[in-house]
Formats: C-alpha cells, sequence, structure tokens
C-alpha cells in the first residue's frame, strides 16, 4: 500500500514532469560536456583551462541528473508495487510534508541520520 496521505496520481505527474525536464536538461547541455580541444593556436592557455573547468563542471551536474533520473524510476516502481513513501530502513511511514518537499527521498528524518 502506498502512502495513505498521499494523493498518488499527483505524485505520478510530478516525478513524470521532473524526468522530462531532466532529460530536456541534460540533452541542451550535451554540448558543454563535449571534448575542450587543446588547439593553443585557437586559444590561450586560461580561456583552454576555464573551458576544462567547464567541461568538468558539466560532467558532474550529468552525473547528478542522471542520479536524479534512476531515482524517479526507483521511486515510480515503488509506486507500482505499493511500497511508495515507506522508509527504506525501518518500514515506518516518511512524513508527508518530508515526500512533498522531496519524493525522492527513501528515508524517514529519523533514519536519514
Amino acid at each position: 500500500m502506498n502512502h495513505p496521505e498521499l494523493d498518488m496520481s499527483a505524485v505520478i505527474e510530478r516525478l513524470e514532469t521532473l524526468r522530462v525536464e531532466l532529460t530536456e536538461e541534460s540533452q541542451s547541455s550535451s554540448g558543454a560536456r563535449d571534448t575542450v580541444m587543446l588547439d593553443q593556436t585557437a586559444v590561450g592557455r586560461l580561456s583552454r583551462m576555464d573551458a576544462l573547468q567547464g567541461q568538468a563542471m558539466a560532467k558532474a551536474e550529468e552525473e547528478r541528473r542522471q542520479l536524479a533520473l534512476r531515482r524517479i524510476t526507483g521511486a515510480l516502481a515503488r509506486i507500482e508495487k505499493g511500497g511508495y513513501g515507506e522508509c527504506i530502513e525501518c518500514g515506518e511511514w516518511i512524513s508527508k510534508k518530508r515526500l512533498e518537499w522531496d519524493p525522492l527521498v527513501l528515508k524517514c528524518i529519523d533514519c536519514a541520520d
């Protein structure tokens, strides 16, 4: 049984919307993760360093997006199985406010410490 205090259709809609947003962000930022050209005649040393730093930041952001997408898939699977909103540590219900703040949370506040 999913969390009794939540409207599951609203939760699913929020998760699907978040999935679409993350996928679009991932697609639109793919150029920032491309290989940085090391042609010294085209750009100066500091510009290359800036480009490499920007590329590293874009790759890290993409990793965070992919993690969030995996967590969304997991949350939707828990909804389908009827276990959404249960703490994975203690099995108690996660508070409604906590789930409304972050629908991807897996643990109640006590177990999250």
